[in-house]
């Protein structure tokens, strides 16, 4: 598997050299020192240090929550009754536990009076050990992404990365504003795109609203979140904005697409040309192969989301993605099974589905369904730029190919950034690479991703066309189908 991160540097001692020269002789007593610049830590080890201050943090949290749910137990209220000094001494014990800044700080968590104290230190701006541990964990991550992505270093995005990390709010907005004069939105986009997980987090670890903590605690641990960053909105409230059964239909291919179509063959980079044709507009494509070794077996394109409205009448909407990364069975998915329903697709056919964005979230959604890989063998799941680390498909064969432009800010949504602290599976192939499509949202193009690879910019294409190799035949079908909300 390709790492997102460049290659680890040697790792090496953070103390500053300081020079020892001679003293010159028509001077004695007197020695001149140099002190050399202080040299980098390693980027694993300020991984490595921000896991173990991760583990820190929960053990911290999880000690606040079981001291809040001890004394607010009716055992603890009996026991005072029966004994009202030896209550009064654990009390004030707990307490001064729970409230010393030089211990667990403020502490309290879980249940009626654990949230209620959380909120009152929250607003007062009361920060507890295990908030500390979480946001330099954080700010180790965000380090450790800098080393490899030098626009991150640059003055101006340090001073926003700090401000943020310092819960200076004010400072960091007036950074982002010079970063957006400066760069624009879209490179301004593309500077923090490694590290955008990590300043969300903060963002609603450090503000004064209690509620959307839960989405730090989960990015800190390399979960999916169930929340939005902004008001801890949770995902319910998203699916019903998108409620559609799912629905597909036939439908011919205009000129342009069936002219790319007719050119199409069993190719990373041709089934890349063939959803940039499909474009983003309610459109899915299933192809039928008769295999070299007898064999007919199925290929769904799926592409990806359309940016146009926050909703739409297709799955293909930016409520559809937000639904998609938090929840398996979407609007999406449906439609998706409906293709193969409404094409005839025998049970058992062994079935590759290539996504680019959300199409690639769904296509993972699909491996995650047990219902769906009982029905049909998903043997191959080929994403491009989608953000699917924290998803796991219930067939272990099933083999998980996912594409990444380390630029594009889209497959980072997921929490695992260069940054992050945890990996993908070894059984999946993850093929990393920077180009000079730099700006997002171009970096997330499927034609910039299908223009590298067939460059040859990176050895990825042979790489994936030798894992899919099964699909290799003549194409005696391509239908298109329109898929809807409903």
């Amino acid at each position: 598997m390709t790492a997102r991160s460049a290659d680890a540097m040697p790792v090496r001692g953070a103390e500053p050299v300081r020079k020892q020269h001679p003293v010159p002789q028509d001077q004695p007593g007197r020695a001149c020192t140099e002190q050399a610049p202080p040299e980098q830590t390693d980027p694993e080890l300020l991984i490595a240090a921000s896991i173990l201050l991760a583990d820190a943090a929960l053990a911290a949290r999880r000690t606040g929550a079981e001291l809040t749910a001890a004394g607010a137990s009716w055992r603890v209220g009996l026991q005072a009754l029966r004994r009202p000094a030896w209550a009064l001494g654990t009390t004030l014990s707990a307490a001064r536990a729970m409230s010393n800044p030089a211990g667990l700080g403020l502490a309290a968590n879980g249940g009626l009076v654990g949230e209620t104290v959380r909120s009152l230190g929250a607003v007062a701006r009361r920060r507890p050990a295990c908030v500390a541990m979480a946001v330099d964990a954080f700010a180790m991550r965000i380090e450790a992404a800098a080393r490899e992505h030098p626009s991150l270093a640059a003055p101006l995005a340090k001073r926003f990365t700090k401000a943020v990390v310092a819960g200076r709010r004010i400072e960091a907005l007036r950074a982002a504003r010079e970063l957006v004069e400066l760069l624009g939105v879209t490179r301004t986009l593309t500077t923090i795109s490694p590290v955008v997980m990590e300043l969300l987090a903060l963002a609603g670890l450090l503000d004064e609203n209690p509620t959307n903590d839960s989405f730090a605690w989960v990015t800190l641990t390399g979960g999916v979140p169930t929340t939005d960053p902004l008001f801890g909105l949770p995902a319910v409230l998203i699916r019903h904005l998108n409620p559609g059964p799912g629905r597909a239909e036939r439908c011919e291919a205009d000129a342009m697409l069936a002219r790319v179509l007719a050119r199409s063959g069993n190719d990373i980079v041709r089934y890349i040309d063939d959803i940039s044709a499909l474009g983003n507009h309610g459109l899915a494509l299933l192809r039928r192969i008769d295999c070299t070794d007898g064999a007919t077996r199925y290929v769904l394109l799926l592409p990806g989301t359309s940016f146009g409205r926050l909703s739409n009448s297709t799955p293909q909407d930016l409520v559809g993605a937000f639904d998609a990364l938090l929840r398996t069975d979407t609007t999406y998915s449906r439609s998706a099974r409906q293709v193969l329903v409404r094409a005839g697709v025998p049970e058992g056919a062994e079935l590759m589905i290539v996504g680019h964005s959300l199409g690639g979230i769904t296509a993972m959604n699909l491996a995650c369904d047990l219902d769906f890989v009982s029905t049909y063998r998903l043997t191959h799941v080929v994403t491009v730029g989608s953000p699917i680390d924290t998803k796991r498909p219930v067939d272990p064969t099933t083999r998980i190919v996912s594409l990444v432009n380390q630029h594009d800010v889209i497959p980072g949504l997921d929490g695992r950034g260069p940054a992050s602290a945890h990996d993908t599976p070894d059984s999946w192939v993850e093929c990393a690479w920077l180009d000079e499509t730099y700006d997002y949202p171009l970096s997330h193009a499927p034609q910039a991703y299908a223009d590298t690879l067939r460059r040859g910019e990176v050895p990825h294409r042979d790489r994936v066309n030798r894992l899919i190799t099964r699909y290799d035949g003549e194409i005696v079908g391509n239908q298109p189908y329109l898929v809807r909300d409903k």
